[in-house]
This record gives structure tokens, C-alpha cells and sequence, in this order.
């Protein structure tokens, strides 16, 4: 894993952005989908108190049975800037996923990984760091325009920022609004399409960000309610389903 280095301010954190996008590797097509295990990461914030919870949750691909879940509790160091919500993020769910009592796998976010203003969202910030194949599934399209896709599921089109194709709206069930899928790393973006709809059997959202924002917001009032502030973090395992 590479040592996280958080920055002093905007243009120091853009500055490392542009240093870690270099890192990004977009030419490996990830594990196939359906195999071996994926984990949902998700935050949930208490504004007033400042503080951000993070859930990792691993799930077999296959099954989609939870194998292990960890938690973790964190004070917000670093202020709203748009594009630059990863530094916000990323010292909680690095602390949740290192608590993990399993390898994670591919990991899903919730959020953007190429599908960002400058190439370089939550997906690809955590892919760098830990070395991880990882996707982003986001629910809105950021800044972005796209066709609609077909009404049915498994239907999708281009991610469009100008000419560039970034990610992909894909429907992940008839007659839903579709998600948008992007590269984060070590995955190419026909795969992150395919796990992103085998995670996505029921619900428009994939099963392991359902999982991840259900275990961190209840995490999160726990946490206010008992008055914590500090860091912390937790791990259970479950036998595989």
C-alpha cells in the first residue's frame, strides 16, 4: 500500500491528484465477474460533530453472501471542495479496509473513479493507495452528459465529457434510472459493467453499496449517540453462504 500523504490545502491536494493519476492503471481488465469476492466501501458524515464513518463490506461474488464487514470511526481534516472529496474520505476507508479480516477483492464505491473532472475520483484515489482493482458506481452523473439508455436491463451508453467517454449509464434494472459506472483501477470498463449488474440482481444500486451505506449509517448513530469522536474501528466475519 502506498503511505498516505494528506494535503496542507487545495492546491497541494490538487497537485498530489495529479501526482497519483499518473499511478492509475487502466490496462489490466480486472477479475471476472462473479468470481472470488467483492467489497462495497461507503461514508456517512456527521456535519455538525465532524465526524465521518466508514464501512467496508466483502461479499462472494457469486452468492452475494456478506463473508466480513469492519467499521470505522474518524474526525473530517479536510474541507468541502468539489473534486476533492476523496481527501475527506479516503483516512477512514483506508482504516475500514485495512481492518478487514479477508482480502476485499474488487472494490465497488459509491462514487467516481476516471468519471471525474480531473481523472481522478474516490475510486481511482483508493485503487492507487492500496493497490486494488476498484470500480466506481455512482448515482448521479456528476457534470457529465449521456443518452438515455434503453429501458431494460443490461442496457447502457456512453459517459460523455466532451468527445472523451469517461463511464458508462448503465440500467441495472427495467425501468429504473441507470447508474454510472467508471474505471477506478486495474479494471477495464466492460468489466466494471458486467460486475456492477451481477451485484445489482434486485435493486438498482449494487448489493455491496446497499450493504456498505446500511452498516455505515448505523454505525454512525451509534457513534453520536455514545458521544464518540475519535477513531475506531471494528471487523466481524461471517461463514461463507
Amino acid at each position: 500500500m502506498t503511505t498516505l500523504r494528506m494535503p496542507a490545502d487545495e492546491a497541494e491536494a490538487r497537485a498530489l491528484q495529479d501526482t497519483l493519476r499518473a499511478r492509475v492503471v487502466l490496462d489490466e481488465p480486472g477479475p471476472p465477474p462473479g468470481t472470488g469476492r467483492v467489497t462495497g466501501v461507503d461514508v456517512a458524515y456527521d456535519d455538525e460533530r465532524d465526524v465521518v464513518v466508514a464501512a467496508a463490506v466483502v461479499l462472494d461474488a457469486a452468492t452475494l453472501e456478506v463473508v466480513a464487514e469492519s467499521t470505522a470511526v474518524g474526525q473530517v481534516t479536510f474541507p468541502y471542495i468539489p473534486g476533492l472529496l476523496a481527501f475527506r474520505e479516503i483516512p477512514t476507508v483506508l482504516a475500514a479496509l485495512e481492518s478487514l479480516p479477508v482480502d476485499p477483492g474488487l472494490v465497488v464505491c459509491d462514487g467516481y473513479g476516471r468519471a471525474h473532472p480531473r481523472r481522478f475520483g474516490l475510486a481511482s484515489h483508493l485503487g492507487v493507495l492500496t493497490g486494488l482493482p476498484v470500480i466506481g458506481v455512482a448515482k448521479n452523473p456528476f457534470t457529465f452528459s449521456y443518452e438515455q439508455p434503453g429501458p431494460h436491463r443490461g442496457d447502457r451508453s456512453p459517459l460523455l465529457d466532451g468527445g472523451e467517454e469517461v463511464g458508462q449509464a448503465l440500467r441495472t434494472q427495467d425501468g429504473t434510472k441507470p447508474v454510472y459506472v467508471s474505471v477506478g483501477h486495474r479494471t477495464g470498463l466492460d468489466n466494471a459493467c458486467a460486475h456492477t449488474l451481477l451485484l445489482a440482481r434486485d435493486f438498482r444500486q449494487p448489493e455491496t453499496t446497499r450493504r456498505a451505506d446500511a452498516l455505515c449509517r448505523r454505525v454512525l448513530r451509534e457513534a453520536t449517540v455514545r458521544g464518540r469522536s475519535g477513531d475506531g474501528a471494528g471487523a466481524s466475519e461471517y461463514p461463507y453462504g
